[in-house]
């Protein structure tokens, strides 16, 4: 890491930071005038100054925890509404758990009105500092402004991409690779000396191509972003050996080990089984409504593709009118398609349609984490274009996984399929934890629930005519 890279962390460390500081301090000032008194009424516990210290400390770590998780600590890399986002949430789920600690203590549920004022401040806090923090950000690290070298594809979808982003990229350049390996190496060394470009993106070139600007870029310590094909992805995943005076990257059938599936399953069963007592009123009220307001069945069977391609039958709750597919021809939902009833549109926009497939995973037919599973026909659609499609396959089907993390709804298939392999290349029980922990954020997270629109159904099918290319 060079000076200038170690002082951005030093200064996204530094906003970051004191935010943390703040809501510790709210805590501890609430904790000591208020909070603690209320349970030495109620229990005799005779607390010192370590005592104090060490539920300080528990509070700043579990914050500190969840907000580098949800990415409330990325000041300058993620969008101010998401950061602030983020941050709130981490510090709901940290308070939420503190407070049931504090009631165990005392045997009782603690008086919440001192925990809301608590939360409510902390609030207010994040969404001033957040907002002062991304201007300071901003003003000391303007947009990097790059150059968009690009292949025969339409470069067009991620412009739209790193525009989405001004605050943090301008794309200053374009240059069409085809101009010659040569043109464009003359051009990244005259725009990095003049100041026009401060890095370079490598978007959808060939092999050879990406291979000698990567390297011409490297030695110069010219900053670069490249857009990984399947085949670098499932490299991540690859073992490094020593066996002879020359690296070697190995990588094999991907199987988990006895242990991790025995492990992978026991989370499924109890925390579904666990969720499932705790949803029941909800699932219980969710299908009184769709009985009651059109007659129909509560829920909606469909069949899906698991591990190995072998077929199940999906559970949800029925979103769409009875006759939304009377043609027998399967169709992505659209945004604002017409077919979802009102009630649908709710159960949709909080999840709850998706709460039937708890059984799924109970049955085994589905884990917590993987990639969702998709429908026969659609997937023979896919592999005609794209038969890498297959490769999503060799996990178990899951409730939510690393494409929902990380990307959205409507992101593309072949995006998806690389985040899906991402996840079975790089697969532990801690990535699992750490996904279905994120998984909580994106439910309530506005672009995790949008649908597909029709323009960008009719954008994908062309994109996959023009890339039945080799990868």
């Amino acid at each position: 890491m060079n000076k200038k890279e170690a002082f951005k962390r030093l200064i996204n460390l530094s906003l970051a930071g004191i935010c943390l500081i703040m809501e510790v301090l709210i805590f501890t000032y609430t904790y000591l005038t208020s909070l603690y008194p209320s349970m030495d009424r109620l229990v005799d516990l005779n607390y010192w100054f370590k005592g104090y210290l060490l539920q300080v400390l528990i509070y700043a770590f579990m914050l500190f925890f969840f907000s580098n998780m949800y990415g409330g600590l990325r000041i300058g890399f993620l969008k101010n509404a998401e950061i602030i986002f983020s941050q709130v949430f981490a510090t709901l789920l940290v308070n939420v758990f503190i407070y049931f600690q504090m009631s165990l203590i005392v045997t009782r549920l603690f008086e919440p009105v001192p925990f809301v004022l608590m939360t409510l401040m902390q609030i207010l806090v994040v969404i001033i500092w957040i907002n002062i923090a991304n201007q300071i950000y901003q003003r000391v690290f303007p947009p990097r402004k790059l150059l968009l070298i690009h292949g025969r594809r339409s470069s067009e979808d991620i412009k739209r991409k790193f525009e989405s982003r001004k605050d943090k990229y301008v794309i200053a350049g374009t240059m069409d690779v085809h101009q010659g390996i040569e043109a464009a190496k003359k051009e990244i060394v005259r725009g990095y000396e003049s100041g026009e470009y401060n890095a370079v993106v490598i978007w959808d070139t060939t092999v050879e191509e990406r291979n000698d600007l990567l390297k011409f870029c490297y030695s110069r310590s010219i900053r670069f972003y490249i857009m990984p094909k399947i085949s670098d992805v499932i490299l991540l995943g690859a073992e490094e050996l020593h066996l002879f005076d020359t690296p070697i990257l190995l990588t094999r059938e991907y199987s988990m080990t006895m242990e991790q599936r025995f492990m992978k399953r026991m989370i499924d069963v109890v925390c579904s089984l666990i969720l499932l007592v705790l949803a029941s009123p909800f699932m219980l009220i969710t299908a009184i409504a769709i009985k009651l307001y059109d007659g129909g069945p509560v829920l909606y069977k469909q069949v899906r593709c698991t591990e190995g391609g072998r077929k199940f039958q999906i559970m949800k709750f029925r979103s769409m009118r009875t006759d939304a597919e009377k043609d027998g021809v399967a169709r992505l939902a659209k945004k604002h398609d017409d077919r979802i009833t009102p009630i649908g549109k709710f159960i949709r926009k909080v999840r709850i349609d998706e709460l039937p497939q708890l059984i799924n995973i109970l049955l085994g037919d589905m884990s917590f984490i993987g990639p969702r599973p998709e429908r026969p026909e659609i997937i023979g659609q896919y592999l005609e274009i794209m038969p890498e499609f297959a490769y999503r396959m060799k996990v178990k089907a899951g409730l939510a996984g690393y494409a929902q993390v990380y990307g959205k709804y409507n992101t593309t298939p072949y995006d998806k399929l690389k985040l899906d392999l991402t996840y079975i290349e790089n697969y532990s029980l801690w990535l699992d934890i750490k996904l279905m922990l994120l998984t909580l954020k994106i439910l309530f997270w506005p672009d995790s629930t949008e649908g597909v629109e029709s323009e960008q159904v009719t954008a994908l099918r062309r994109e996959f005519e023009e890339n039945k290319r080799e990868d």
